[in-house]
Formats: structure tokens, C-alpha cells, sequence
């Protein structure tokens, strides 16, 4: 994998928008102002209520796209970046994008994937059964796949491109799960960093009944899945 030090301009930060109006314009503000302006920003969106013009006003390079769910816009963004280092984000304000220099700076220590850990501290801002949820995804993930993972459906992580490159993505609604998870038990280099986080600005969409079902079908799949490749 290329060892060479990356700066801001080597990255891309990539996420996935459904009529996030209401927040995707203070979330593409705080990018610019944690990157100096100097990162690319790439949105898939498939809205109808003006998100994708705030976000073009921002400079951030829109795809548009139909509807096709989470990690169908998700993973379009990873392949649409043009940069080595790819930082997921949701726009929902949820996540700190002061902290993109800190996970730039641990994929330049030699991490492939650094990925945030919003339960670290608490994560007191989301709501209860989410948080219980969240648990015991990474319990299942982690007693599944053989590695400790601590936040397998967090929005917010940093890629080296080689990742994205080598790896079949194949889940929507639990990609973020999917995104850690073959990583980890492909034996790439895993950096779980805490994070803070916030109150999403706007309403959410993610039931989190059949959301929840779906990640967890998501977790069993990709872990059942990796562990018969270790066995080729």
C-alpha cells in the first residue's frame, strides 16, 4: 500500500444526502472550514427539497441519483472520489468534522481504515434504543467476526483508497456495517477512534425497526460471508 503523507488536499469527503435541506449546509460549512476549503466533497443526493442546490452553492461536486437507499448513494460517493483518502460523513450534523485532520493524520501513522467510535463516550445525544442497538450490533459483529469492534454502524470514518478498491461492497441499508466489518477480518490495519456526537439536525430516516433488522442481517451475511473466504 502507498506509505506516501497525505495532506488535505488528498482528501475526499463523500456521503449520501435525502432531503437534508436543513442541515447539510452548516455540515458542508464546517468541512470547508476543517479542511481550509482544500477537500474534495462529493454528494450523491436524491432529493426533492433543495438539497442538492445548497450543496452545489457550497462547491461540493453533486451526483444526482435516484432513490435507491443508503448504501447505494453511500458507496456511489466512495467510487465517484478522486482523491487517495476517503472520509465518510452523513449530513445530518451529527458528526464533528473538526476531527477530519486528526483521521487524516492517523491514516499518514499507517492505518488503512480509521474509523469513528461515537460510543466511546456515551453518545448521550442519541436516542436510547439506538444506543442499545448499536451495542449489541457490535457485540454480534464482533463475536461473529474475531475482532473487537466497538461502533460497526458509525457514519463517519477515513479510508485509504486501496480499501475501497479491493473490496466487493455489497449491503445498503447496513454498508457502514459492511464497511467495517470485511476490513477487520481481511486483516487490514483498524483504527477505532473516539468521536463526539450530536443532534441531528432535521428528521431522521431510518425506521429503526426494519433498519435495525436490516443491519443485523447485514452483520450475520458479511461475517458469514468473510469467514468461508478465510477458509478458500
Amino acid at each position: 500500500m502507498d506509505q506516501r503523507s497525505y495532506t488535505l488536499d488528498d482528501v475526499s469527503v463523500v456521503m449520501g444526502a435525502y432531503n437534508e435541506a436543513e442541515a447539510i449546509g452548516p455540515v458542508l460549512d464546517d468541512i470547508d472550514a476543517a479542511t481550509d476549503g482544500r477537500a474534495e466533497v462529493v454528494v450523491v443526493d436524491s432529493s426533492d427539497d433543495g438539497t442538492a442546490d445548497i450543496a452545489r452553492e457550497r462547491g461540493a461536486r453533486v451526483v444526482d441519483q435516484p432513490p435507491s437507499g443508503y448504501g447505494a448513494a453511500v458507496r456511489r460517493a466512495l467510487y465517484e472520489a478522486s482523491n487517495p483518502v476517503r472520509i465518510t460523513t452523513d449530513c445530518d450534523g451529527t458528526y464533528p468534522m473538526e476531527r477530519i485532520p486528526d483521521f487524516l493524520a492517523l491514516i499518514n501513522d499507517g492505518y488503512d481504515v480509521v474509523s469513528g467510535d461515537r460510543l466511546y463516550h456515551g453518545a448521550d445525544t442519541m436516542p436510547a434504543m439506538n444506543r442499545l442497538g448499536n451495542r449489541l450490533f457490535a457485540g454480534v459483529a464482533s463475536a461473529l467476526g474475531g475482532h473487537t469492534l466497538y461502533d460497526v454502524t458509525t457514519g463517519m470514518r477515513a479510508y485509504h483508497e486501496d480499501v475501497i478498491d479491493s473490496i466487493q461492497w455489497t449491503e445498503n441499508t447496513g454498508l457502514s456495517a459492511e464497511l467495517l466489518i470485511r476490513p477487520a477480518m481481511r486483516g487490514y490495519r483498524i483504527r477505532q477512534e473516539p468521536i463526539a456526537y450530536d443532534e441531528r439536525l432535521g428528521e431522521t430516516k431510518l425506521d429503526p425497526f426494519s433498519g435495525g433488522a436490516e443491519i443485523g442481517k447485514s452483520i450475520l451475511k458479511c461475517c458469514l460471508e468473510e469467514r468461508a473466504r478465510q477458509l478458500l
